[in-house]
């Protein structure tokens, strides 16, 4: 039996996907997304420009670029309940020092561990938890995960705003932190244990020093490097586009003429258009190799755009709409592409590999972006089609013949 086939005694799948994107939601929602609503207060509080928080939030998205490796790692050699249980710890440390920083030093250090904690226990980690239970037949259980992600914003910036407005910034970052202790630590620990490696044959494929030395290492990856390269590209480019949009979304569509209550509402669309997404993709193109939901779901970005530069304001309920399409299938996408491109095995390690690239794209994006639309206004949206079109030509180049 293959290390990565699905464990005989794990529970029925759409447990544990619900567990994993419960997990998900509030997960991101506790940390992602939280300089979006509390980065003004925090600023105001410690005396220092909200611009300094966001840096330090560029500071952990960086840092999450280099724990996702070793935290795949860890899951493909223990599986994921250990691993995402010692995040919520991490998390919960986090938030309670967050709460009580008093100097940007403090505060960087805060984010910082915030950044441990999210590079080994949001998406990429989920994933690899899934594959680790289930094999290959993971990828229904990712495109759940990400169903319940879909609303992580949806939930959390009106539960963080409450809270910011009833009991302050402060307390609020306590209040998540007791979110991970009380819910999500023992939610975690109800998940399937993975099969003790010592317990179950290696994979066939895997030589006897691989055998010997668990998931495969960086160096087995030869021969697979020109695929892991469009790969990493592609996410990357995409993950650059997602992020300045969470990040601009409201003041893009501000500066094509919507007012501010029109740019507010149309940006909320995002968040129901990726679970739009990915539910059409699962239903139509599930049998479907996972290319050909990536070649689809990246036209949406040039075509949002074209939406928005040919009829201006009125067109930012469609921009909205054209962007969450294509964003949520690629979250997908990013999970069970490398699936279905490479097989179960090592998957965590490679995961938090090609994710790398990505996760430093996401921490430039915020900055970049955001000083192209103060610079060229509308036509900041040239950046992101130039973005697009470096993944869709990577995605053309790449063959499913590994499936």
């Amino acid at each position: 039996m293959s290390l990565f086939s699905p464990n005989p005694g794990a529970e029925r799948p759409v447990l544990t996907t619900c567990k994993l994107g419960v997990g998900q939601m509030l997960s991101w929602g506790s940390a992602f997304y939280l300089p979006a609503i509390l980065a003004g207060a925090m600023g105001g509080s410690l005396g220092v420009p909200a611009s300094r928080v966001f840096a330090a939030f560029s500071l952990a998205l960086l840092v999450m670029a280099f724990t996702g490796p070793v935290a795949g790692r860890l899951i493909d050699r223990w599986g994921g309940r250990p691993v995402l249980m010692a995040t919520n710890l991490l998390f919960a440390l986090g938030l309670v020092l967050l709460s009580r920083v008093q100097t940007a030093g403090q505060l960087f250090a805060a984010w910082l561990l915030l950044g441990l904690a999210m590079g080994a226990g949001l998406y990429e980690a989920a994933f690899a938890t899934a594959v680790r239970l289930y094999g290959k037949e993971a990828r229904g259980v990712i495109v759940g995960i990400t169903l319940f992600g879909g609303f992580a914003s949806t939930v959390s910036w009106p539960i963080t705003t409450w809270l910011l407005q009833s009991v302050g910034w402060r307390d609020a970052c306590l209040v998540w932190a007791c979110v991970q202790l009380l819910v999500l630590l023992p939610l975690h620990a109800t998940l399937p244990r993975a099969q003790p490696r010592q317990a179950i044959e290696p994979a066939p494929a895997l030589d006897d020093a691989t055998r010997a030395s668990g998931p495969p290492p960086v160096v087995a990856l030869r021969g697979q490097l020109g695929t892991l390269a469009l790969l990493a590209l592609t996410f990357a480019s995409v993950w650059f586009i997602g992020t300045s949009m969470m990040s601009h979304l409201p003041r893009l569509l501000a500066v094509s003429g919507a007012t501010a209550t029109a740019a507010v509402a149309a940006a909320a669309l995002v968040g129901p258009a990726q679970v739009a997404g990915r539910i059409a993709d699962y239903a139509f193109l599930r049998r479907a190799h996972p290319l050909w939901s990536a070649r689809i779901a990246v036209m949406g970005y040039p075509l949002a755009a074209l939406v928005l530069v040919g009829f201006g304001a009125a067109g930012g309920w469609g921009y909205a709409v054209a962007f969450g399409l294509g964003n949520g299938i690629m979250t997908v996408v990013i999970g069970t592409l490398p699936l279905a491109m490479f097989g179960a095995q090592g998957y965590g390690q490679r995961q938090g590999l090609l994710m790398v690239p990505a996760r430093m794209a996401q921490a430039s994006a915020p900055f970049l972006f955001g000083l192209a639309l103060e610079r060229w206004h509308l036509g900041a949206l040239w950046v992101l089609v130039a973005a697009a079109s470096t993944a869709a030509t990577a995605l053309w180049c790449l063959r499913p013949k590994q499936a």
